[in-house]
């Protein structure tokens, strides 16, 4: 009779991933981001261990939206004090803090467990086309 594999966390291999985000549409590359991030694209997936890899994401400033998000979507914030929510377009957020967008986008697409913290923390995003992880000699990934 066949068992169930199941991985163990000294298995785990992490590869380091970059992806363009001026390429596509937010929402395509945060899904494809977001299954990178769980690693749910590898046959030894298992939903309890993070087997993810690491992503870095260049040209977060020039992040794609489709339609009138440009100036409709807002994101929104709260400052913990009675009525202080804050809103901001994409316009403004891309101006202050592009990174956020990706972001935002990504953890919307995360499963909400324990492990959703672990594995943003493995998601880097940078504005420009350069960043920090030339070391590490990311593998470039095209989203479709």
């Amino acid at each position: 009779m066949a068992k169930t594999y199941s991985q163990k966390p000294s298995e785990i291999e992490r590869r380091w991933l970059l992806i363009d985000a001026s390429t596509a549409p937010v929402g395509r590359i945060a899904t494809q981001i977001a299954t990178y991030l769980t690693g749910k694209y590898k046959p030894t997936y298992t939903a309890h261990i993070d087997a993810g890899d690491y992503v870095v994401v260049i040209n977060a400033k020039d992040a794609v939206f489709t339609g009138n998000k440009e100036t409709a979507k807002k994101y929104y914030r709260h400052t913990g004090f009675p009525g202080g929510i804050k809103d901001a377009s994409v316009q403004e957020v891309r101006e202050k803090f592009p990174e956020r967008i990706i972001e935002a986008a990504v953890r919307g697409m995360l499963p909400k467990n324990k492990l959703q913290a672990e594995r943003m923390k493995r998601l880097r995003v940078f504005a420009g086309s350069d960043h920090d992880h030339t070391a590490q000699t990311p593998e470039k990934v095209e989203v479709k």
